[in-house]
């Protein structure tokens, strides 16, 4: 429970320092589905988002629910859910059942089902794990690792850049 509190903690400093940095964001989306969302998708969001169907964003800062969420830029936070799509850079904590971030990953990305990142920096937990790159771990049921792993697939563990 004490590593719980103070990841969220952590998290929240990270999204209070990011806050200003994004000034010109929003700081709460609800979201039907896209267009039917308060925040337009071409604007980024730094506080809350709900997503009950579908939502997207430019960039998000904070914390982000919902069925199916996309940021087609940047994401710092905490990101659950059901499928998490972020077409940048992810810095934070991602658990939904399928977690996809095309860019850099820095934290913590668990899936029930699917994980991958372009690069990551940190830990990949989930039934599937895969990253183009790794400096870390990953733990489950099959782990691939494109450039640089222990090994290119591997069960149960794998690692690249220890």
């Amino acid at each position: 429970m004490r590593w719980g509190t103070a990841l969220v903690l952590a998290l929240c400093g990270i999204f209070i320092s990011r806050a200003s940095a994004l000034a010109q964001s929003n700081p709460v989306q609800l979201s039907l589905f896209n267009p039917v969302q308060i925040v337009p998708e071409n604007q980024s969001v730094s506080g809350l988002r709900l997503s009950l169907i579908y939502g997207v964003n430019a960039n998000m800062n904070g914390f982000d629910w919902g069925l199916v969420t996309k940021t087609t830029g940047t994401f710092s936070g905490v990101q659950w859910g059901g499928v998490g799509l972020v077409n940048r850079d992810f810095t934070g904590w991602q658990a939904n059942f399928v977690s996809i971030t095309d860019g850099s990953f820095k934290g913590l990305q668990m899936s029930g089902i699917y994980s991958y990142a372009d690069h990551v920096n940190g830990v990949q937990f989930s039934l599937v794990n895969s990253a183009g790159s790794m400096k870390g771990i990953q733990i489950g049921l099959l782990n691939f690792i494109k450039r640089g792993g222990f090994m290119p697939v591997f069960p149960i563990v794998n690692w690249g850049g220890l």
